[in-house]
């Protein structure tokens, strides 16, 4: 372990299983880049001590990648901004100096890495044609603006829990959480790692 203060970030209760309670206490933002970006901007704010590294994890979709893998967030898109009927490239804000895909630089050894695409839709079956990036959810981009604006830099650690059918209900998406759980947790147990042998140098 490190003694390096990190934030653990995740959107809601049944990604959180017994493996991850067993080695981090993570703030709950909430379902969706609204909640994400409201409450962790929120959170961060209060603190006499900013965390030195921010660590947004949990589950994601992905018609691609293989379910129930843990993958870390290369790069990140957000897309649900569309501001192309005046001159600006879709998923890029107007006015603000980001690109489409933002790169996260920060990686843990011995981790696959994959694009993600963050939005407020559900994407499932026949919408993923849409979607350039290798898997989707709703927090990160906006967990990664958040953290941004306190300028600590952000890993996503993703398992992919739904995607490769269609989703018709709850239960598609929290059928393998179990299983993520343990997998992010030993994500986890590689990040302090990298960081205690000074192989993830922030």
């Amino acid at each position: 372990m490190t003694d390096l203060p990190i934030l653990f970030v995740m959107a809601a209760q049944p990604e959180y299983g017994p493996a991850l309670r067993a080695r981090i206490q993570p703030l709950m933002t909430g379902i969706g880049p609204i909640e994400a970006a409201v409450q962790l901007t929120a959170a961060l704010a209060r603190m006499d001590r900013l965390p030195r590294l921010i660590v947004s994890l949990g589950s994601a979709g992905s018609a691609r990648l293989a379910q129930t893998e843990v993958y870390q967030v290369g790069a990140v898109a957000w897309r649900d901004m569309d501001a192309s009927a005046l001159g600006f490239a879709r998923g890029c804000t107007p006015l603000l100096d980001l690109p489409r895909v933002i790169d996260l630089p920060h990686r843990i050894p011995g981790l696959p890495v994959a694009s993600l695409s963050t939005g407020a839709d559900i994407v499932s079956g026949p919408a993923y044609a849409a979607i350039e990036e290798d898997m989707v959810d709703m927090e990160t981009f906006a967990h990664l603006r958040a953290a941004q604006n306190f300028g600590v830099p952000l890993i996503g650690l993703r398992g992919i829990s739904d995607g490769a059918a269609d989703l018709g209900g709850m239960d598609d998406w929290t059928r393998y959480l179990q299983v993520i759980d343990g997998k992010l947790a030993a994500a986890v147990d590689l990040l302090h790692k990298a960081l205690a042998q000074g192989r993830l140098v922030l």
